[in-house]
């Protein structure tokens, strides 16, 4: 038998199918939309799909992130400090502090020897730092969202934004790049100004990392300027990043579907 999660997000709907095993059997990563619910069905196709497989054969479905109450066909529903929690455990099980930056929200979450969720915190209702936030500084820049983590390379300012408001940072981009700067500082700028923020949220669950793995997931994680600054920020050689970091929650899910079935 098969087991799904999905985790749907403000900015993407991500599916994962696993095995028994706990093998990832398929995945899918689409744009969420303004239509959630034509989302999941078309995550859920393209998981079914890419598996050679048939809704039957899925033993259990748990939904995750903030359109879970959405999945109808779920078995059950589960917090995504939960779910991003366990699916990290099984990619990279040493982690034992884990930032989450997604579509509109930024998590710290301190873990147990075991995987276990000692404790977290989340940012406030801004989306300052999320994706949302480079989505609008990536705008600004003119550059593509995907573009945006290599584009700090070289940079050697010490620029900061001076507000992380998502609408005063853009305002203050436009006037940055009117007056001359460097994109490449500008980029660094931003990531510095996201890394900042994100140390802050670390220190509320755990007052020391030292000798602590830390891990991160969510769409965010695959931009490396803000990966390599929040090592920075931390003073730590590395934050470990999943190969497919966006799926970490519905993976997360879908075992936990898995393990609720036994």
């Amino acid at each position: 038998m098969y087991f799904l999660g999905i985790d749907i997000g403000s900015l993407s709907c991500d599916a994962v199918l696993i095995d028994e095993q706990k093998r990832i059997v398929s995945s899918s990563v689409i744009l969420t939309g303004a239509k959630n619910i034509e989302a999941i069905a078309r995550v859920k196709k393209n998981v079914l799909s890419a598996s050679g497989l048939m809704e039957k054969d899925i033993r259990s479905i748990i939904s995750t992130g903030y359109g879970r109450a959405r999945v109808k066909e779920r078995d059950g529903a589960v917090t995504e400090i939960t779910c991003h929690a366990k699916g990290i455990k099984q990619v990279i099980p040493e982690t034992r502090i884990l930032i989450d930056i997604g579509g509109q929200d930024s998590k710290a979450i301190c873990l147990d020897v075991e995987g276990n969720v000692v404790d977290f915190a989340m940012n406030d209702k801004c989306a300052a730092g999320t994706g949302r936030f480079l989505e609008a500084m990536a705008r600004a820049l003119e550059v593509d969202i995907d573009q945006l983590g290599d584009l700090d390379s070289g940079a050697t300012s010490n620029l900061v934004l001076s507000s992380m408001c998502t609408v005063f940072a853009e305002s203050e981009v436009v006037s940055l790049i009117a007056g001359g700067t460097e994109q490449k500082e500008i980029a660094k700028g931003l990531h510095r100004a996201i890394a900042a923020r994100t140390h802050s949220l670390v220190k509320r669950v755990s007052k020391s990392i030292d000798g602590l793995v830390v891990s991160m997931s969510g769409g965010v994680a695959r931009n490396k300027g803000v990966v390599r600054a929040v090592a920075e920020s931390m003073n730590i050689k590395k934050v470990n990043t999943p190969e497919n970091p966006d799926i970490i929650g519905a993976l997360g899910a879908a075992i936990i579907a898995l393990e609720r079935s036994a």
